[in-house]
C-alpha cells in the first residue's frame, strides 16, 4: 500500500522475510541514499526528503522490524546491532539495490551504519552519521535502564508513553511542538511497537561501536557528520573525536539544534547531505 506522506514523498513498503518492511522514498531514478533510525523511526528522516529527491539521489528511510510502520516484532536477539546490519542487508536486496550504497544512520541507526560497512554487509560508497552513537556513548541512562529485564516488566503502556514524550521533547529541542511530538509518537499507541522498542534499546550495548574503531581508522570510504550542537544524548564531543581519529571525516555542526537537528536545519543538513552524497 502506497501513501503519499508530502508532495514528494511517498510511504509504501516490500516484504522482507515474507514480512512487510516499511520505508519513506521520493521515487525516482537516482543513486540511493539509505537512511537507518534508531530509537526513534523514519520520521527521522522526513523533513530531508524532499532536498535530497530535489538533487536526484533517491533516499529510502526504512523503519526497522516492529518499528514505526513495519511489520514484525523485535525480540532481544533480534535487536542486536549485528543483526539489525543483516536485516538492512536483505532489505537492500529485496529492493533490488546493487552495487556502491550511501548509507546514513541516525542514533543506534549509525551504529548499524558503521557495521555494515567495517564488516562488508553492504557496498558503502558514502557514510554520513547524523547525531549516531559512537565509541561508548551509549547506551543513554533513559535507554540503559531497559536492559534490566524486570523494570521492562513493570513498565506499563502509559509509563513508557510518558518516557517517550519526555524524550522526544528533549530530543526535537526548539522544534518542538505539540503536533509535532504527537505525530512522533504515534506509533508507540501499538503495543506491538512498544515490545519492539523495549527489544531494541534491551540489546543496545556499545561494545559494536567500539569493536568497530580499529576497521573504522584503517576504512578510506568517506565520512561526513552532521551534529547538533546542543544534544543532550549524544555529545557533540564524541563527534569531535571521531572527525579526529578516524580519516576521510569531516565534522558539519548544526548550531541551535539537538539530537534529531533535521527538525531543527532541515534545509541546510538536506543540501549537506545532498552535496556530500553526490560529491
Amino acid at each position: 500500500m502506497n501513501e503519499i506522506i508530502e508532495s514528494k514523498v511517498l510511504r509504501t513498503e516490500v516484504r522482507v522475510d515474507g514480512v512487510p518492511a516499511s520505508y519513506l522514498t521520493v521515487e525516482q531514478d537516482g543513486p540511493v541514499v539509505l537512511l537507518l533510525h534508531g530509537t526513534y523511526w523514519s520520521r527521522v528522516w522526513l523533513p530531508v526528503m524532499e532536498g535530497l529527491g530535489a538533487a536526484g539521489l533517491r533516499p529510502v528511510a526504512v523503519d526497522l522490524p516492529g518499528i514505526g510502520r513495519s511489520g514484525g516484532e523485535l525480540t532481544l536477539e533480534t535487536g542486536t546491532v549485528p543483526a539489525l546490519a543483516d536485516w538492512v542487508a536483505r532489505f537492500a536486496s529485496a529492493l533490488g539495490l546493487s552495487g556502491p550504497i550511501a548509507v546514513a544512520g541516525h542514533d543506534i541507526g549509525g551504529a548499524i551504519a558503521q557495521h555494515l560497512l567495517v564488516h562488508d554487509q553492504l557496498e558503502v560508497s558514502r557514510l554520513a552519521l547524523v547525531n549516531s552513537v559512537t565509541y561508548d556513548s551509549w547506551p543513554v541512562p533513559g535507554v540503559a535502564r531497559f536492559r534490566d529485564p524486570e523494570v521492562v516488566a513493570a513498565t506499563t503502556a502509559d509509563e513508557l508513553l510518558t518516557a517517550r514524550r519526555r524524550a522526544m521533547t528533549q530530543a526535537l529541542g526548539g522544534a518542538a511542538t505539540e503536533e509535532l511530538i504527537t505525530d512522533y509518537l504515534a506509533p508507540w499507541t501499538e503495543e506491538g511497537v512498544r515490545r519492539s522498542w523495549m527489544a531494541l534499546v534491551g540489546a543496545a550495548d556499545n561494545r559494536y561501536t567500539q569493536e568497530a574503531v580499529p576497521a573504522l581508522r584503517r576504512n578510506t570510504t568517506p565520512k561526513l557528520l552532521v551534529w547538533g550542537e546542543d544534544d543532550g544524548f549524544q555529545k557533540v564531543a564524541y563527534a569531535e573525536r571521531f572527525a579526529a581519529e578516524m580519516p576521510h571525516t569531516t565534522l558539519m555542526r548544526v548550531p541551535d539544534a539537538g539530537h534529531i537537528p533535521m527538525e531543527n536545519a532541515p534545509g541546510p543538513i538536506a543540501r549537506a547531505l545532498a552535496d556530500f552524497f553526490t560529491a
